[in-house]
């Protein structure tokens, strides 16, 4: 029995021991420090654009019908007047033809009231009628040239009609897409081809929401050429429309830029954009890091940054608003003070309250 007394007394002084010895010490780090000062936001974000034509027409019948022709292909030049697409106007003749049948019909009623006036005329004078069949048979010569009158703008109507069977460029351009077959039945205002017409080019791009606040007709901006590689000739362009709605599906602004009329840029072709900064306006000066400084907060919280205590030698963590992006930087809406310094690198080994030392490159 005493010497299980004995044992019992021996662990417990050695589980004593053990509970009493300290947990070691968190290392005191090496960190870099990057004192937060304001700085001018860069607005120097480049775009993807194409250049396009200042003005393109998409091109339909007045009239539908079946396609028979259409004799010009994407990429084909064009001339004003020449033939794009053709209907089958089979139909359109014998319409104008029922129109001409019915005019002459009109015209042989307008001229058999016109007789049978006369006849009357001739009666009254000898005394054998009386006025009121004189009114009565003006009275339908009357009609008579109204319905011939009616007859021959049908006919001028359907002769119209049958013309509209020929598709014609207004004017001389670049057909760029084609939009029906032969074979395939259009109704009327149906587009066939779309021209691009020859004269001013506009460089067309995107901007989003958070930017378009910034962009104004007039405002300068540097065109460069994808083909002509990354030391191609600058195009010096200007704002020309900014669009009033967003497009739904990209919730995007389309802007046009317009190009200078000596500018060589073919239809079609990639662009980079670069926008100049608004004129008379100075850059905003805001709070920037390196994304190497911000780190997540934690599951459904923000962004936060180590906040060096140069007193007690540490580091707390502090949560920050980030805005935006800037380049390689982050954009600090709230949380930090001009003047603080905080961890540039590393920020995922510290602790809070930890120790740590400022790191010197020369050492």
């Amino acid at each position: 029995m005493k010497a299980v007394h004995c044992v019992l007394i021996c662990a417990a002084t050695v589980l004593a021991a053990c509970s009493s010895e300290a947990p070691p010490p968190e290392p005191v780090r090496s960190v870099k420090l990057l004192q937060v000062g304001a700085g001018s936001f860069s607005s120097t974000a480049e775009y993807a654009g194409d250049v396009r034509a200042r003005t393109e027409s998409a091109l339909g019948f007045r009239v539908g019908g079946k396609l028979l022709e259409r004799p010009v292909d994407p990429g084909q030049r064009v001339q004003a007047g020449q033939l794009l697409a053709r209907l089958d106007a089979q139909d359109l003749a014998l319409s104008s033809q029922a129109a001409q049948a019915a005019e002459a019909a009109a015209r042989t009623q307008r001229d058999l009231a016109a007789a049978d006036l006369k006849r009357f005329q001739d009666l009254l004078s000898q005394g054998f009628v009386s006025q009121a069949e004189i009114d009565r048979r003006q009275a339908t010569l009357r009609s008579a040239e109204a319905t011939l009158q009616q007859a021959q703008a049908q006919r001028a109507v359907q002769g119209n009609q049958a013309a509209y069977a020929r598709l014609q460029a207004d004017a001389a351009g670049v057909v760029v897409a084609v939009l029906a077959e032969p074979g395939q039945v259009v109704s009327a205002g149906t587009p066939v081809v779309r021209v691009a017409i020859d004269g001013p080019r506009d460089v067309v791009f995107a901007v989003p929401e958070d930017r378009v606040a910034r962009v104004r007709p007039g405002l300068g901006a540097t065109v460069r050429l994808w083909s002509a590689g990354e030391g191609g000739p600058a195009i010096k362009a200007t704002v020309r429309e900014v669009a009033a709605s967003a497009e739904p599906s990209t919730r995007t602004y389309q802007v046009r830029l317009a190009l200078p009329a000596d500018a060589a840029a073919p239809l079609g072709a990639t662009a980079r954009v670069v926008l100049d900064g608004a004129p008379g306006q100075a850059a905003p000066q805001v709070l920037r890091l390196p994304t190497s400084a911000v780190m997540a907060a934690g599951p459904g919280k923000g962004s936060q940054v180590w906040v060096f205590d140069a007193a007690a030698g540490t580091v707390q963590p502090r949560e920050v608003t980030v805005a935006t992006a800037d380049g390689n930087d982050l954009i600090i809406a709230s949380g930090l003070q001009p003047g603080e310094e905080v961890v540039a690198a590393g920020v995922h080994v510290l602790t809070p309250g930890q120790k740590v030392v400022r790191f010197n490159p020369a050492q």
